[in-house]
């Protein structure tokens, strides 16, 4: 990595930290601010955070072509000061269509920075340092998000709308702060697709749709998101009320582990992770995520103390946060790699549009079942996680050695003394 690639690349990482700090100030008091504070009731609420998902799904496959042919900075830039409007105007709201249009342009703005932000990552880093790359970005998500929904919920007053409008406003002013930050960036030179190529006439889907790894890679990568991140919020936090009985604060501790075990584990994660193949650290990532259900399921149905009830819930969001701990230097470095010369921009985006599917599907499927089919939600889950360790391994057999595991590419090196190859294509 040259000097300029790491200048860009802490710029990066700490727009990452402000733009997750901002997010965390906001995204736990969405529905009570809307429901409650605004008077517009739980369904308002629950079509506010619909539209999040909406607004990613519309706007995404938009980016990954604006992404391909301008770069990532540019659109990037647009989509902070978007969501900077949306945030602003989310906390001067006060009817419903003034609060969905908002939430609409909060939620295509965060849409777009992921696979911005992923794609400046790619063009900032090497087949050697990028795994430590997302990982850090994982790290410092996962802190912003923490700390700020530590800072937020001090400042927040249900009887008091204002202090959703601070926190609305502190939100919009972080994301501005990320655009002085990104517009200091000196991207190095990247491959950009121009004028009218087989791209720009929807080719570049098509090549996407040939590559049988990154057809795999995504499916694996839906059952993921569905399985581990669609149930945070909704199903296993209704599982854990009505079956488990878990508290509100117990509820809030578990969501506490979680953080805790991605921020402590993380780095040490990463040196088990980089020497070893990706497609099974996946499969491992599905067994471990297969525990956790089964500790869910005792929580819930081991008719066990309260106590014992609550140590098996928060183990499972532990457990959750080891197995993020472990994704997050393994799957995006893994789209990157697979994305050819100039082409990384579609593929994140083609990634964060299958997450956004199942970020959407996850709740509307868990949710009801979390809330009232307890047995079969946990064997359902249990399953779905073993699925996981499944795929994984067929994944493995459509990459090259080098692509399943990059070391082997800086062993070579080392053993002939030369350059290192460049891995061959998947799809070659």
């Amino acid at each position: 990595m040259t000097r300029a690639m790491g200048a860009a690349m802490r710029r990066i990482h700490v727009g990452n930290a402000l733009g997750a700090f901002g997010l965390g100030f906001t995204v736990p008091f969405l529905y009570v601010y809307v429901a409650q504070v605004r008077g517009l009731g739980s369904m308002t609420a629950s079509v506010v955070l619909a539209v999040f998902a909406v607004a990613a799904l519309v706007v995404l496959p938009f980016a990954s072509r604006a992404i391909v042919r301008r770069g990532p900075l540019p659109v990037l830039l647009v989509a902070l000061v978007t969501a900077a409007l949306g945030a602003l105007s989310l906390g001067l709201a006060d009817s419903a269509t003034t609060v969905v249009l908002s939430a609409a342009a909060l939620g295509a703005g965060q849409a777009v920075m992921q696979p911005s932000l992923a794609t400046m990552i790619v063009d900032c880093s090497s087949a050697d340092t990028r795994s430590r790359a997302f990982a850090t970005q994982f790290f410092l998500q996962n802190l912003g998000l923490g700390v700020g929904g530590l800072i937020g919920g001090h400042i927040v007053d249900p009887d008091r709308a204002s202090s959703f409008t601070l926190l609305f406003a502190i939100e919009a002013a972080m994301f501005l702060v990320l655009v002085v930050i990104m517009a200091t960036v000196r991207m190095p030179h990247a491959p950009r697709i121009t004028g009218d190529t087989p791209q720009s006439r929807g080719g570049g889907w098509k090549q996407l749709l040939g590559n049988r790894a990154m057809v795999q890679l995504s499916v694996l990568g839906f059952v993921l998101f569905f399985a581990c991140y669609g149930q945070f919020e909704s199903g296993l936090s209704a599982y854990g009320v009505e079956a488990a009985g878990i508290s509100t604060s117990a509820l809030g501790t578990a969501m506490a582990a979680n953080t805790a075990m991605i921020v402590v584990a993380q780095f040490a994660v990463l040196k088990f992770v980089e020497r070893r193949k990706r497609s099974r650290v996946i499969a491992a990532v599905g067994l471990i995520w297969a525990v956790a259900w089964l500790a869910a399921g005792y929580a819930g149905l081991g008719h066990g103390s309260r106590t014992m009830a609550t140590a098996a819930f928060v183990s499972t969001y532990a457990l959750f946060g080891l197995g993020e701990a472990m994704l997050s230097p393994t799957v995006a470095p893994l789209v990157a790699d697979l994305a050819p010369s100039g082409m990384a921009g579609q593929y994140n985006s083609a990634f964060a549009l299958v997450k956004q599917l199942a970020l959407a599907i996850g709740p509307a499927v868990g949710g009801p079942m979390g809330a009232s089919l307890h047995g079969p939600y946990i064997a359902t889950f249990l399953l779905f996680s073993l699925g996981i360790t499944v795929l994984a391994v067929r994944l493995g057999r459509q990459l090259t050695p080098v692509q399943n595991q990059p070391s082997l590419a800086r062993s070579r090196v080392v053993a002939q003394g030369g350059a290192p190859a460049e891995p061959v294509p998947a799809n070659a």
